[in-house]
């Protein structure tokens, strides 16, 4: 069974949904049996590229709202976060254009180091206040993860995942993903959001149920 997973590696409820959904992963029987994809999504694809905003400010301009009432979303979301292990660092995170990061995790995934590369990019942005839109940067994370540094540097030289990631997102809208978190089992389920363990688990337990019988 397949679950492919949209998200952005700057999404903060991304990571937290990552948290949860490997809860409920830990808890399945067969999770053997499930293979995991990492597929791409840009929060804000118009950030232009070079632009590095403050998020306070960046989401008070979007929402239309204060940067109070944005801090203290934020500070909600923050302890919901350290629920799951996550410590982050908002103070420190910057809006930026994403989708050169996400040819790097194209890169890593064509390596078979998808899983490990999404999770060293969402730690470095939410946690760390990496720039993930910086060459440099991205070149040392992947090496962290083993990505050789010249490949990265081929990679971010060119155009080389363009495509791979375009077509992540306009196969996102054609799944009906608004947003991310979104969770796709067997293309037949899909899960939007960081849900709750337990309702990953039932999406889980029931998908390979279906399959099984199916196949019976």
């Amino acid at each position: 069974m397949k679950v492919e997973i949209w998200s952005d590696v700057v999404c903060p409820w991304c990571y937290i949904g990552k948290r949860r959904f490997e809860t409920a992963m830990a808890r399945f029987e067969h999770a053997s049996d499930i293979e995991v994809e990492w597929r791409s999504f840009q929060l804000n694809p118009d950030q232009p590229k070079g632009a590095r905003e403050p998020l306070d400010e960046s989401l008070a301009k979007k929402m239309r709202t204060t940067l109070e009432e944005v801090r203290q979303m934020n500070a909600q979301v923050t302890e919901l976060a350290a629920a799951e292990g996550l410590e982050y660092h908002f103070e420190t995170y910057r809006v930026v254009n994403t989708f050169d990061a996400h040819r790097v995790m194209h890169l890593a995934k064509a390596r078979g180091l998808g899983t490990e590369a999404h999770e060293r990019l969402l730690r470095a942005q939410l946690v760390e206040g990496e720039i993930l839109e910086d060459h440099d940067t991205l070149i040392r994370l992947a090496a962290e993860v083993g990505v050789p540094a010249a490949e990265t540097a081929r990679v971010l030289a060119t155009d080389a995942f363009a495509d791979a990631v375009n077509e992540d997102i306009a196969l996102a809208r054609a799944l009906g993903a608004g947003g991310v978190p979104f969770f796709v089992i067997d293309r037949r389920y899909g899960v939007s959001g960081a849900q709750p363990p337990e309702l990953f688990l039932e999406a889980l337990e029931t998908a390979y149920r279906e399959a099984a019988e199916a196949g019976a």
